[in-house]
C-alpha cells in the first residue's frame, strides 16, 4: 500500500519523482517511530504553523482509514459507564500521538520574552522531545531559525529529523535525517507541494498501522 499511495503522488505531481526516496524514508521513520511507542513534533511559521497544525490533524483521527479504538480501551469505557462509556467506544478513534509545537501561545510567548524568540520550538524539545520520536520541521527557505534550532537539539536528544524545504533546503538541511526539498523557491509555490507530500506521507502511515486489508 505505501508504495501504491507513492506512485499516486508521483503520478499526479511528476516533478517530485526525484525526491521518491526521501518521501517514502520519511513514512518509514514515522511509522517505525509509533511502532516503538514514540510521538510526533511538528513545527514551521506562518503557512507552514498551519501545515504543521495540519500533519497534526491527520494524525491524532482517522483521515482516510476508520481507526476503531483498541479493545482493551473499548471495554474499559464501557465498564466505566454503561451509556456515556459505550458512545465514548463508538465514537472515538485511534489517534497516532502528534503535536504541533505551534499551538502553545502562552508557552511560546513566555519563551519569546524570557528566553528567545528564536529558541520557541528548541524549549519545547527540551521538555516534549525523546529518543526515538521524529521531528517534523517545515521551512520553505530551510533558514528559518526557530526551526533550524529545534533541528539542533532534536538531534542533539536522538530525534530523527525530517525537514520539508524549497529547493536549496537551507540551513535546515545540514541538520535532517530526511530532506524534502520541493523544487521550488517561491514560497507559496512550495507550500503547495509540500500539501500533497505530507498527505502521502501520512495515508502511508495510516495504511501501514491500520490497514487490515494490505
Amino acid at each position: 500500500m505505501r508504495v501504491q499511495v507513492l506512485r499516486q503522488l508521483l503520478d499526479r505531481y511528476s516533478n517530485l519523482n526525484h525526491l521518491e526516496s526521501a518521501i517514502a524514508d520519511a513514512a518509514g521513520n514515522i511509522i517505525e517511530c509509533y511502532r516503538n511507542g514514540g510521538k510526533v513534533l511538528v513545527c514551521g511559521n506562518g503557512g507552514s504553523a498551519s501545515d504543521a497544525d495540519h500533519i497534526v490533524g491527520e494524525l491524532m483521527k482517522s483521515f482516510e482509514i476508520h481507526r476503531p479504538l483498541e479493545t482493551d480501551l473499548r471495554k474499559k469505557l464501557i465498564e466505566l459507564s454503561t451509556d456515556r462509556g459505550q458512545l465514548l467506544a463508538e465514537k472515538l478513534q485511534q489517534g497516532l500521538p502528534a503535536i504541533s509545537l505551534t499551538a502553545h501561545n502562552a508557552l511560546m510567548t513566555a519563551i519569546s520574552n524570557d528566553i528567545s524568540g528564536d529558541m520557541i520550538f528548541a524549549q519545547q524539545i527540551t521538555g516534549l522531545g525523546n529518543k526515538g520520536d521524529v521531528l517534523i520541521g517545515l521551512s520553505t527557505s530551510g533558514n528559518s531559525q526557530n526551526v533550524v534550532d529545534a533541528f539542533i537539539v532534536g538531534k542533539a536528544k536522538g530525534l530523527k529529523t525530517i525537514g520539508m524545504t524549497g529547493e536549496n533546503g537551507g540551513k535546515l538541511k545540514k541538520f535532517c535525517d530526511v530532506l524534502i526539498n520541493v523544487p521550488e523557491t517561491r514560497t507559496a509555490f512550495v507550500q503547495e507541494l509540500h500539501l500533497p507530500v505530507y498527505h502521502a506521507i501520512c495515508m502511508m502511515v495510516e495504511n501501514e498501522l491500520f490497514n487490515q486489508n494490505q
